[in-house]
């Protein structure tokens, strides 16, 4: 075990699209923010290990069509979020909305946008499918629950990692708020953000 945590500690801080947004997202919008879609992320993950432990991510690996379609789904989704948070930047204002509305709506939103984020992602389906059971030991009885127990380890690490990522960046935020325009600035580099894992999620 003590191998497979230490992999999975240096797999989630290694750059990649989940931390490389999430370190954006929580410049941009706060450690609260961040831990949000930190949690969304992360249940995606336990998604994708569920299909790896009853076997449904082996048959998608084997069709083509199922792999490109999630491709072009994943990236159509995060050029879709791209245009949204480019067109709020460039129209220096926020959604005007309540508090307790906000408290409601927004929480949600950015849940829903870290699960769908992995979902909508074949490399991370992928990589389960190759990672978790290079870890599995067949004397210990039933794989598929070892599988899935390894996948909810994964995840408890990259949750408490993500978390301390965000808050880190939320600090970091609330000492660069103050300079002009940086809302907006930070605005457009989480647009780009978005746009470049869309594109890196078709080419490669």
């Amino acid at each position: 075990m003590i191998y497979f945590l230490t992999a999975s500690i240096l797999l989630t801080l290694a750059p990649g699209p989940d931390i490389l947004y999430l370190l954006t997202k929580s410049l941009s919008d706060g450690a609260k923010a961040g831990i949000i879609l930190a949690c969304g992320l992360v249940s995606g993950i336990v998604f994708h290990t569920t299909l790896v432990m009853v076997g449904v991510a082996t048959l998608i690996k084997s069709s083509a069509t199922a792999m490109l379609l999630l491709k072009i789904f994943g990236a159509a989704y995060l050029l879709f979020l791209a245009f949204g948070v480019f067109k709020s930047a460039r129209a220096k204002k926020q959604l005007e909305m309540s508090n307790e509305k906000l408290a409601i709506k927004k929480p949600l939103a950015l849940y829903k946008r870290g699960v769908l984020m992995n979902v909508l992602n074949p490399k991370v389906l992928l990589f389960f499918l190759a990672f978790l059971p290079q870890f599995v030991d067949l004397s210990q009885g039933n794989a598929s629950l070892q599988i899935l127990f390894l996948g909810f380890v994964f995840a408890a690490q990259a949750l408490i990692i993500f978390s301390v990522v965000a808050i880190c960046a939320g600090r970091v935020r609330n000492l660069i708020l103050h300079k002009k325009n940086i809302g907006r600035v930070l605005n457009f580099v989480e647009a780009a953000v978005l746009a470049l894992i869309a594109v890196g999620l078709i080419l490669f």
